[in-house]
């Protein structure tokens, strides 16, 4: 019986989107930004960062919104929000340019925006590779998220179906966060 429900659960819990955290640190990887320049994950050392593949015609897209009032409540506090565009699943516009003009009008996006990269197909970007060969982690679809640790160790992995700002990862991120002003 036991048996029986842990190959349940085992098999639930892949379908679902979840990877189990591991404990692997990233090393620092450099990311373009959509607006020039780069962002190295180096710099947000002793900060949890949250990652999640983005696509600006997705039906999931209203989480960008999530994700900017995430990096709004959360900033001062430590939480780095960084969005990755991508189009490996055909849901991207056609340039960094029409992405960054798109996130700006449609959901006042101010968090850090790397330009358009591979998730899951292609050239894969270095931290994305990195993420399959430590943890298995794979972008399935849209909206894919991974919280990493102060020293660059993988928190948490969630689906699309996870919201940004949802309890599982504010509750992952929390120990990690500065003690709230006032």
């Amino acid at each position: 019986m036991k048996r029986r429900i842990f190959l349940r659960l085992a098999t639930a819990i892949p379908a679902l989107g979840l990877v189990p955290a591991r404990a692997q640190t990233a090393p620092g990887f450099t990311f373009p930004s959509i607006d020039g320049g780069s962002y190295d994950t180096a710099d947000w050392r002793g900060q949890p960062v949250l990652v999640i593949n983005t696509a600006s015609l997705c039906g999931f897209s209203g989480q960008l919104r999530d994700m900017q009032a995430l990096h709004e409540a959360y900033a001062a506090r430590g939480l780095v929000v960084l969005a990755v565009p991508s189009d490996d699943f055909n849901q991207e516009l056609a340039s960094g340019k029409e992405v960054s003009e798109y996130c700006q009008m449609e959901f006042g996006i101010t968090l850090p925006m790397t330009d358009i990269l591979h998730v899951a197909k292609g050239e894969v970007h270095p931290f994305y590779q990195w993420l399959r060969q430590e943890t298995g982690f794979v972008p399935k679809w849209n909206f894919a998220k991974v919280l990493l640790g102060p020293g660059g160790q993988v928190l948490g992995q969630w689906g699309s179906f996870t919201k940004p700002g949802g309890s599982q990862i504010i509750k992952a991120a929390a120990p990690f966060l500065a003690p709230a002003a006032g």
